[in-house]
């Protein structure tokens, strides 16, 4: 399978494999509708390892019928008396998004949004971000594909409620105009249960595709995240709030600053875990097995001349001497000097038995039982 391409984005983040995750900051609607919020969110997911800061937009009439924006709206999480206020209340202006984008960029973020809607994707476009995100609400609904296809710009494409069949489709619309996709692996439950998280789909998308993927997450806390580093994710997505106890449904599967900023530590450590791929003695491992290792010693005085048997050899620390694995290149051989017990054997003093090379004999075989253990 060809490696799948990296996007060099203009804010100087690379996403792609072999990149580090690029982590972001999914705000979404999680300011509440306020600015001054959603400024102070910016300025903590750029303090707490974001890589990038995520919001959503809509066109309130675009997007909902008359009935909908109408229908009641009461409960902890309503804003308004009816859906439609509920959601005007939390939506940000294209001004305020534009100085937020500037804000970002300002310190070091990348910034995009959700465009839930063509008039909301046309005005992300118009501010100049560098990549798009469908949701996964939107993951069938081809002409908000066709034209997040036509503008060129890469799209992040999230898969939550969609079988293989959905996103068949989605990718085939989305290649018609670019390769520039990233699949996110998501359920879309929130709070989603570990047990339907599925990070091995993450490899499914990887092969049935060839393109790069990724993982955004809406667990509570943050296991199947890191453990997502498995799979190497080129996109990291969590949910970002300043506090979960606000009214929202999306607070209760979002990250605090604190909570973001552990998430970013412990991805960073995981994808260094992952970077050696063979196995291999460190420095720090042969040090290790000279002090803990054990070496071929001698388990009892012995005169020149003495052939060695099994039981005249012991296994004993420190490992600096003769490999215990090499004691069947010991055992048979004649001693060319007196020896005294715990002195370290040496091939130096061994005379190998008639037709035998001690060292190249030795290690290939496996050990017999020694005294001494």
């Amino acid at each position: 399978m060809p490696t799948a391409p990296i996007l060099r984005l203009r804010s100087g983040h690379a996403v792609g494999p072999g990149c580090p995750a690029f982590l972001v900051a999914e705000i979404g609607n999680n300011h509440q509708g306020s600015l001054e919020t959603a400024r102070e969110m910016v300025r903590a997911a750029a303090a707490c390892g974001a890589d990038a800061v995520k919001f959503q937009k809509r066109d309130l009439g675009a997007l909902f019928t008359r009935a909908g924006l109408d229908a009641p709206y009461g409960g902890a999480n309503s804003f308004g008396d009816t859906y439609g206020r509920h959601r005007a209340a939390l939506e940000l202006s294209g001004e305020a998004l534009a100085e937020l984008k500037t804000l970002a960029e300002s310190l070091g973020l990348a910034f995009f949004a959700s465009a839930w809607d063509a008039p909301s994707l046309r005005l992300l476009v118009a501010l100049g971000v560098e990549l798009l995100k469908i949701p996964s609400a939107d993951l069938v609904t081809v002409p908000l594909l066709r034209l997040a296809g036509e503008t060129g710009l890469p799209v992040i494409l999230s898969t939550g409620m969609s079988g293989l069949a959905d996103l068949d489709m989605a990718v085939a619309e989305l290649r018609r105009f670019h390769e520039r996709i990233v699949i996110l692996h998501c359920n879309s439950s929130y709070p989603c249960p570990d047990e339907q998280v599925g990070l091995p789909v993450m490899d499914v998308l990887r092969r049935r595709y060839g393109l790069p993927v990724g993982y955004s997450g809406h667990e509570r806390g943050l296991g199947p995240t890191i453990a997502a580093v498995a799979f190497a994710p080129v996109v990291i997505e969590r949910h970002f709030t300043l506090d979960r106890s606000l009214p929202g449904t999306d607070h209760q599967v979002s990250l605090t600053p604190e909570a973001f900023a552990a998430m970013a530590d412990m991805v960073r450590q995981a994808e260094a875990a992952m970077r050696v791929t063979r196995k291999q003695i460190f420095p720090g491992e042969a040090a290790a097995a000279a002090k803990l290792r054990k070496s071929l010693v001698f388990a009892r005085d012995l005169p020149a001349g003495h052939t060695v048997g099994p039981e005249d050899l012991a296994c004993k620390c420190p490992g600096t001497g003769l490999s215990p694995s090499l004691c069947d290149a010991v055992v048979g051989s004649r001693l060319l000097a007196k020896v005294r017990q715990d002195e370290a054997v040496r091939f130096d003093i061994l005379a190998a038995p008639a037709g035998h090379s001690a060292v190249a004999d030795g290690p290939d075989r496996p050990a017999k039982a020694l005294s001494g253990f």
